[in-house]
C-alpha cells in the first residue's frame, strides 16, 4: 500500500512529495487504466448492440402486425434487460464482484413482484389481450362486467365508453378472467324481436304484415332470410318472432324502427296488441 508523506516545509520536500504523487498516479493508471478502458469499451459496444437488437425486435413485431403498444413495451423491456447485462459485465471487468449485485437485484425483483402482484396480473392479461386481440379500439364489447365501445387497450387496463357516454377504466385481469362478448366482431347480426297479437286476430295476416315490413326495409339482408314464426301461445297473446339479419352497424336502428312500424301498421290493419290480462273467477261460498 502506498503512503504519502506529510507536506514538508522545504522546496526539496515539496519536490519529493510531488514525485511520489506522480508515481502513485502512474501506479493507479497502470493498474486500473486498462480495466477502466475495457469497461468503457464494453459499455459502448454493449450500448450499440443493445440498440441494434432492440431495433430488430421492434421491426419484427411491426412486420408481424403486433399492436403498437405491446411492440413499444417489449422493445423497451428488451433494451433495459440487455443494458443491465452490459453494465454488470462492465462492473465485473473492473474487478468488482457482481454476485452480490445479482443477489440484490433478485431480492428486489422478488419484493417488487410480491408487492405489485395485482399490477403484474393486469400486465399479463394486457399482454394476452394485445397478442390474441379479442377486440380492438372501436369495437363494442361486453367485458369485465361493463358494456361499451373500446377507446384504448393498454398494458394494465382497457378504457371503455358506455352508450350513455361514461368513461369506464376496466382492469385487464377482470376482462380475461370472464367472458368477452364482441358485438362488432362479425359483419352481420340477427335482430331478435317478439310481437304479441290477440287470440282473436288473424295469425297469417300478422305474419304477412311483418314480411312486408321486412321486405320494404333496405337495411334488412336477403341472405340469410328473415325468420317469422309463432313462438309462443302466451297467457294473453299469441307471440310472433321476427328475426331479420342486418349489418352490425344497422342493428339498433332496425330494432327501434321496426317496433315503431309494427305498432303503427298493426293499428292500421286492425291487428290488436293485447295488454297483459288475467281472468279472475270468484266462487261464492254458501
Amino acid at each position: 500500500m502506498l503512503t504519502l508523506p506529510i507536506q514538508g516545509e522545504t522546496p526539496q520536500d515539496v519536490t519529493e512529495q510531488a514525485a511520489q504523487y506522480a508515481e502513485a498516479a502512474k501506479q493507479l493508471a497502470t493498474t486500473y487504466g486498462p480495466k477502466i478502458l475495457a469497461a468503457l469499451v464494453i459499455l459502448v459496444l454493449g450500448w450499440f448492440v443493445a440498440r441494434s437488437i432492440t431495433g430488430l425486435v421492434r421491426k419484427g413485431m411491426t412486420r408481424a402486425s403486433v399492436d403498437a403498444t405491446l411492440s413499444k413495451f417489449v422493445s423497451s423491456l428488451t433494451y433495459m434487460l440487455l443494458m443491465t447485462f452490459v453494465v454488470l459485465a462492465a462492473i465485473s471487468k473492473l474487478g468488482v464482484e457482481t454476485a452480490s449485485f445479482i443477489a440484490v437485484l433478485g431480492a428486489a425483483g422478488f419484493a417488487v413482484g410480491f408487492a405489485l402482484q395485482g399490477s403484474l396480473s393486469n400486465f399479463a392479461a394486457g399482454v394476452m389481450i394485445l397478442i390474441f386481440r379479442p377486440f380492438k379500439a372501436g369495437d363494442f364489447v361486453e367485458a369485465g362486467g361493463t358494456m361499451g365501445a373500446v377507446q384504448e387497450v393498454g398494458i394494465f387496463h382497457t378504457v371503455l365508453t358506455t352508450p350513455d357516454n361514461k368513461k369506464v377504466i376496466v382492469a385487464n385481469s377482470s376482462i380475461t378472467g370472464g367472458n368477452i362478448t364482441n358485438f362488432s366482431a362479425m359483419e352481420t347480426r340477427r335482430v331478435d324481436m317478439k310481437f304479441g297479437i290477440g287470440y282473436g286476430d288473424d295469425i297469417r295476416k300478422a305474419k304477412q304484415v311483418l314480411e312486408r315490413l321486412m321486405a320494404e326495409d333496405a337495411r334488412v339482408l336477403k341472405d340469410p332470410a328473415v325468420t317469422i314464426a309463432v313462438a309462443e301461445l302466451g297467457d294473453s297473446s299469441v307471440n310472433l318472432v321476427c328475426r331479420p339479419w342486418v349489418k352490425s352497424a344497422d342493428y339498433w336502428a332496425v330494432f327501434f324502427d321496426t317496433h315503431e312500424k309494427v305498432k303503427l301498421t298493426f293499428d292500421a290493419e286492425g291487428i290488436s296488441i293485447p295488454f297483459p290480462q288475467r281472468d279472475v273467477h270468484l266462487h261464492q261460498v254458501a
